[in-house]
């Protein structure tokens, strides 16, 4: 049975209001916003706003798989919006953020993805192919619901060959099916759902039990680093 866009916009009312993790309110997220769109004119449409917000977190801040926080309160908005690399939770979360700044409905959605690409280095970390809640964004333009995956940057799909995802603001962005050379790149297996605020407890706890070797990994790293975004998220590219 079909969604009317009565029903779509009743769903999507939920979605409007900052939460904990979602900080909407929060001066730096507004402050981002303003960046990101500072070369548009005063009356752009909600369309266009969603799209230059989408572009600016996929490239301003750059994805690495590697830079995973351990402390839940690195997973607010208004921190992630001053790092210099993240990966697909927290850039989600940010994005969310970003379109509720500018009365953009947008939920939080996560899934379970097979990455049929993965490097060694992570593959050795995770012990798998699987990457359990990976994060996406539903956002609502005109009573139509879109599926966005801000995650990888322009920069970072061009190294590795992979196709970007771009958001055209009519249809999902929502992932990589398949790199530069049609070899099957991530698929989703195991979708957990749409959130009003992130589920950062549930899931820091399913990291943990599930990818043991890069919990330790990162409690490592982040040990050592002294300096940059809270010691949270890292600023080495990913490899």
């Amino acid at each position: 049975m079909t969604q009317s866009k009565d029903d779509l916009s009743a769903e999507a009312d939920r979605y409007v209001m900052p939460s904990h993790f979602v900080e909407s309110d929060n001066p730096e997220v507004q402050g981002f916003v303003t960046r990101a769109l500072r070369d548009l004119p005063a009356d752009a449409s909600s369309r266009d706003k969603a799209i230059r917000l989408f572009e600016a977190v996929r490239d301003d801040i750059r994805y690495d798989p590697y830079c995973f926080a351990l402390d839940e309160e690195s997973y607010r908005a208004g921190r992630i919006a001053g790092a210099e690399a993240a990966f697909c939770v927290p850039k989600a979360i940010l994005l969310a953020a970003c379109l509720r700044a500018v009365g953009i409905p947008a939920a939080l959605g996560f899934a379970d993805v097979r990455n049929h690409l993965n490097t060694p280095k992570l593959q050795e970390l995770m012990d798998s192919d699987l990457f359990i809640y990976h994060g996406y964004v539903q956002l609502w333009l005109d009573g139509e619901a879109y599926k966005v995956t801000p995650a990888f940057n322009m920069e970072l799909c061009e190294r590795f060959g992979v196709k970007p995802l771009v958001f055209d603001g009519h249809h999902d962005a929502l992932f990589h099916e398949f790199d530069e050379q049609n070899q099957r790149h991530m698929e989703y297996v195991n979708d957990r759902g749409l959130y009003v605020d992130a589920p950062i407890t549930e899931f820091l706890a399913a990291f943990r039990e599930t990818y043991p070797k890069l919990e330790e990994f990162n409690r490592v790293r982040i040990s050592k680093d002294s300096s940059g975004y809270d010691a949270g998220f890292s600023k080495e590219g990913a490899s």
